[in-house]
């Protein structure tokens, strides 16, 4: 049976990963005060849930250092979220303490990422986060798992469907309250998603599921619409495309927040987000960096805006006199 929710649903939920998974694999980290501006305007513009920072290594992230004092200085008014990754028990306490809204597990659907990555096979970090999903929950925090190589690994190559359906079943069975199937090396295809989503939609209902899309082939805008059909309505999304991963080589940001909110939009769906304020964020954000914009709708949302004030700016033309 398939548990997919009524497509007729076209309220969609964003989750912003710019400020965590997007930043983390930048060469040059962002002060602090500049973390938080970038998390002020994307809040502005209408996103509601915000995955922040990590309570990871600052040798091993060193671009998610001083997690704590950006949680701390978060400012808490309406009903934005904010997220954070753990990796471990003292990751969340220091989780707990900063006043996270929710917390983020990682695993994967394949043993060679998660030892990559984080030094144990998924069956170990699964026997790892057991009591993690069990603290958080005590204290009324969510937690949402996310669930790696869903499509392909770099290192041990296609993953089947089924075992991702496994996968997100045993994430759900601990306690998550959403699982993000994720793309990580951005390799997947309609024709490849489309199975993976039919097999895990026949295990867990669609409202418990969210998509993780990488970019690196430039299929991640086309990657969401087999996920639209079949009723999901969470999606991850970076903004101006930042991002990648430290333990895939080659692999872009996530599928860029401007370009998913133009094509919501478009298809007649509410997202409740500010495309023009989102645009102008992910532009300012990519200066910040040194770095191209990502985000081929915030290139051309720039460029538009650019040419609209340089007509404004041009002395008006008199007639002459007679």
């Amino acid at each position: 049976m398939n548990r997919s929710q009524d497509v007729r649903d076209d309220r969609v939920s964003l989750i912003e990963m710019g400020p965590r998974d997007g930043l983390q694999n930048e060469a040059s980290p962002l002060a602090l005060i500049q973390r938080l501006e970038l998390i002020q305007r994307l809040a502005d513009s209408g996103l509601q849930r915000i995955e922040v920072g990590a309570f990871v290594s600052a040798k091993k992230v060193p671009q998610m250092a001083d997690s704590a004092a950006l949680f701390q200085a978060l400012p808490r008014k309406g009903s934005t979220r904010y997220g954070a990754l753990v990796p471990n028990l003292q990751g969340l306490q220091a989780a707990i303490a900063a006043r996270a809204d929710e917390i983020g597990l990682f695993t994967a659907c394949s043993d060679g990422f998660t030892r990559a990555n984080i030094g144990i096979s998924v069956e170990e970090s699964l026997v790892r986060f057991a009591p993690l999903v069990q603290e958080a929950r005590s204290l009324g925090i969510k937690v949402r798992g996310y669930l790696s190589t869903v499509i392909a690994c770099p290192f041990d190559g296609p993953t089947r469907p089924k075992r991702v359906a496994a996968m997100a079943e045993q994430l759900l069975d601990l306690g998550c309250h959403e699982i993000s199937l994720g793309d990580t090396i951005g390799v997947g295809t309609p024709g490849t998603v489309a199975p993976m989503l039919d097999a895990v939609l026949h295990e867990i209902p669609a409202g418990r599921l969210a998509v993780h899309f990488h970019d690196t082939y430039g299929q991640g805008v086309a990657n969401l619409l087999p996920a639209l059909e079949r009723g999901i309505r969470t999606i991850d999304c970076s903004v101006a495309g930042l991002g990648g991963c430290p333990y895939a080589p080659g692999a872009s940001g996530n599928v860029a927040s401007e370009e998913v909110v133009y094509l919501l939009h478009g298809l007649g769906m509410t997202t409740g987000v500010d495309l023009d304020k989102l645009a102008a964020t992910g532009q300012w954000v990519s200066e910040q960096l040194g770095r191209p914009n990502g985000s081929r709708v915030g290139q051309a949302l720039h460029a538009n805006a650019e040419r609209l004030r340089a007509r404004l700016c041009q002395p008006l033309a008199h007639p002459q006199e007679s």
